[in-house]
């Protein structure tokens, strides 16, 4: 099945967003509702994934002139290999719903902009299949334990065996979280349709006619894995009905052993597993709070950074997750001790509005801000992004 190209119309109304709000704004247009606020929402009240914006506008720069700023470089050291942005994109699942194939054109899209991406668990693109379209793209994967461990280490090893740079393992969901918004439209993997989810569909004849064109998305990765059976009341969960609630720091152990490449854990906010994850021989945290989509009332995660980065030293390599959608903010995560950060949605709006053109214009988008925000601060690199850029002495 081919990767769709988007239409000239669909280009414009990716490259008239002048912003990533915009991008969200027309990914809401061309999207079934369920579908958007499925990428867009939270767990209950949602009060951490509006913590994890708000957070970035308690900083204030405070910039230095007269520097030579003529040239900027945006590069950096990515688990030791040199990346064009501090940027990876992270894994965000169902991504077939927005887009088809939409992980392969978000993909080749980051291998032009020179920054890796991270393939989920619950991809509507196996493994492998993502691995042959983009050969010479920084492919990283992502894993989940689910009950069936045999089952996700067979999945590490599929990852292993296609040449996939790095594997991270998400910690965060020993349960789902309640999802409000997917329980009012109805939504939830493994979909189902009912009543309410086809009105909402029908209304979007743009999208069921691309669906029609190019087939129902599949969980690629999870065939021969027999999800539990879930209720209307518990769709919103069943997301994470399937992951294995016994997991532990003792099984990781497995993990390290098993893996031969870059090893991640994401989804840690407290200090102390960090100094843990250190400990057990990770190369990367990614500081998260999944988005926002599990324990709300969670601490923000640029909060986070901060402490974790003082508990595991200059050394370790730490990525921050959530709330990215300014150049600017990438920047404070810097200046605030990250090596670089990981966006999501932000990448979920620009598929959904024009396929790998739409993805290409959130990069840029990025990119030019950070490029434009670093020249007005005086930084003409990212070694020169420093915690004084915010008035801070120490982080």
């Amino acid at each position: 099945m081919t990767t769709p190209r988007a239409s000239s119309r669909q280009r414009r109304r990716a490259a008239d967003a002048f912003s990533i709000e915009e991008l969200r704004q027309r990914s809401a247009k061309v999207l079934p509702k369920g579908i958007f606020d499925f990428y867009d929402g939270g767990s209950e009240d949602e009060s951490t994934l509006k913590e994890n914006r708000e957070q970035f506008s308690r900083y204030r720069f405070i910039p230095k002139y007269l520097c030579n700023v003529a040239e900027i470089d945006t590069g950096t050291d990515l688990l030791g290999t040199q990346a064009s942005l501090p940027i990876a994109i992270s894994p965000t699942g169902a991504i077939g719903y927005g887009w088809p194939r939409g992980e392969i054109a978000i993909a080749r899209a980051a291998r032009d902009a020179g920054v890796p991406y991270t393939l989920p668990t619950s991809s509507t693109c196996s493994i492998e299949r993502l691995a042959h379209a983009v050969p010479d793209g920084r492919l990283w994967f992502q894993a989940y334990m689910l009950r069936k461990r045999d089952f996700t280490l067979g999945l590490i090893d599929k990852a292993k065996k296609a040449g996939y740079e790095a594997l991270i393992i998400t910690v965060d969901m020993p349960t789902g979280g309640k999802r409000e918004r997917d329980m009012r439209n109805e939504f939830g993997l493994p979909f189902r349709f009912t009543a309410k989810n086809v009105l909402d569909f029908a209304t979007h004849p743009g999208w069921v006619a691309r669906l029609l064109r190019h087939g129902m998305p599949v969980l690629e990765n999870m065939v021969g894995f027999v999800p539990d059976n879930i209720s209307t009341s518990a769709i919103a969960s069943s997301v994470g009905k399937n992951y294995d609630p016994a997991f532990c720091w003792d099984d990781l152990a497995l993990i390290r052993d098993r893996w031969p490449g870059r090893l991640l854990i994401k989804g840690l906010l407290h200090p102390g597993d960090a100094q843990r994850a250190k400990q057990q021989g990770f190369d990367g945290i990614i500081i998260s709070n999944h988005g926002g989509r599990q324990l709300d009332g969670a601490v923000g995660t640029l909060e986070a950074l901060r402490a974790i980065r003082r508990a595991v030293g200059a050394e370790m390599h730490l990525l921050l997750d959530g709330g990215v959608r300014r150049g600017a903010d990438i920047i404070k995560a810097i200046a605030l001790g990250a090596n670089a950060v990981m966006i999501g949605r932000p990448v979920l709006y620009g598929v959904s509005v024009a396929g790998q053109a739409g993805v290409e214009r959130t990069l840029f988008l990025l990119n030019d801000e950070l490029t434009r925000t670093m020249r007005l601060c005086g930084a003409a690199n990212i070694g020169e992004i420093t915690p004084e850029l915010l008035g801070l002495h120490t982080i």
